[in-house]
């Protein structure tokens, strides 16, 4: 007896990756458009990079991932290892340092598209995910950081998206005060850091005393006007040595614009996702979500002769937006019978109607999802 050939689930997509359906896929076609019309209006330019690229270029650029991060395949064509991108920001520092090098700055530039992991998260098992944001290069400034930060605001807002918390922090604060007024051996910089992290008082006394003096860091966290009495408190108590000033100051000024519905607060040592920002970053929340939706922050930029310039940004991921709702909006379907004035459907087109033409006397508008069928007068509901 001759054996079957094996049988396999054709609808099977692999681990982490999942179909948009209507009305998801249309509602987050939406979405990205809102938040990309609220940036372009601000002057930020589209890009748009390819899902791909040589390995080598990708990685070089990928701060805060490896090559061990990437989904990799053999390019047919010139033979080289091809990596699909994880993150789009590092694509839009290649754009303004190569092909818009020459670009006056500050250079404002947005993008979205689809972004491939390796490894899923425990908090969102999808390895598939959108990616919006925007970029605005050459500076970092505290004006810069201002303007991503509102703008970041004003975009989610343009979708819907209401309960908004941004989370301050200052990246390379451990470095700074360890390089000044409170000096901690090399070895001892990254356990601190990740001490700090973690809110770990207990893990920062066992790391020796220097690390001690960190303490008072942890107390800073929190609802950000209180905690950055505390911050400016650790400040004062270093007294001719303090080096916050400037920072607080910073801080202040970029929180001075946003709007009272908008709570902020700051954790001046988080350093998760942050890890190749330089002085300033910041998460994005929304309530009824658990997890960011955004970060951004400052950063450089890698030029070819080995200059750095300066960036700030942020990126979105609205997955779990598009997932419980945030850009759908409710679309009057018009059944159009055999027969039809066709110029009478375009004109309703014009208007917003959306028309689903019958092809057979058979054809049941109701049955396909329409609200209205068309008669001579107009539309009529069901």
């Amino acid at each position: 007896m001759t054996a079957k050939p094996a049988t396999h689930n054709l609808g099977l997509l692999p681990e982490g990756l999942s179909d948009r359906l209507p009305p998801q896929a249309e509602a987050s076609a939406r979405l990205v458009r809102d938040v990309l019309d609220t940036v372009a209006a601000h002057g930020y330019a589209r890009v748009m990079p390819p899902l791909a690229e040589f390995e080598e270029t990708l990685t070089a650029r990928l701060q805060s991932a490896g090559a061990e991060d990437l989904l990799r395949a053999i390019d047919p064509v010139s033979q080289r290892t091809l990596a699909l991108r994880p993150d789009m920001t590092a694509q839009v520092g290649r754009i303004a340092a190569t092909r818009l090098a020459k670009a006056i700055r500050p250079l404002r530039l947005c993008y979205a598209g689809p972004v491939l992991k390796l490894r899923a998260d425990q908090l969102r098992p999808e390895r598939e995910e959108m990616q919006l944001g925007a970029e605005l290069i050459g500076t970092d400034s505290v004006a810069a950081a201002t303007e991503v930060v509102t703008v970041a605001i004003e975009a989610l807002q343009a979708a819907g998206v209401e309960g908004i918390t941004i989370d301050f922090n200052l990246p390379d604060l451990v470095d700074q005060l360890a390089a000044g007024p409170l000096p901690l051996d090399a070895e001892l910089i990254a356990p601190v850091r990740a001490r700090l992290d973690a809110k770990d008082a207990g893990g920062l006394v066992a790391l020796g005393g220097k690390a001690a003096a960190y303490l008072p860091l942890i107390e800073a966290t929190g609802p950000f006007h209180a905690a950055m009495e505390r911050l400016e408190a650790i400040d004062a108590a270093l007294g001719d040595k303090g080096v916050l000033a400037s920072r607080i100051a910073a801080l202040r000024a970029i929180a001075k614009p946003i709007d009272w519905d908008i709570t902020l607060t700051l954790d001046p040592t988080e350093r998760h996702g942050f890890e190749y920002h330089s002085w300033f970053g910041f998460s994005i929340f929304a309530a009824g979500f658990v997890g960011e939706i955004g970060r951004g922050g400052s950063y450089a930029i890698m030029h070819g002769d080995g200059r750095e310039e300066p960036a700030m940004g942020f990126s979105l991921y609205p997955d779990p937006l598009i997932d419980v709702g945030f850009g759908r909006e409710a679309a009057r379907f018009l059944f159009l019978p055999p027969g039809h004035d066709a110029d009478q459907a375009k004109g309703l087109r014009g208007q917003g109607w959306r028309t689903v033409a019958a092809l057979d006397e058979a054809d049941d508008g109701r049955a396909l999802g329409c609200t209205h069928w068309l008669d001579v007068a107009g539309p009529v509901a069901y």
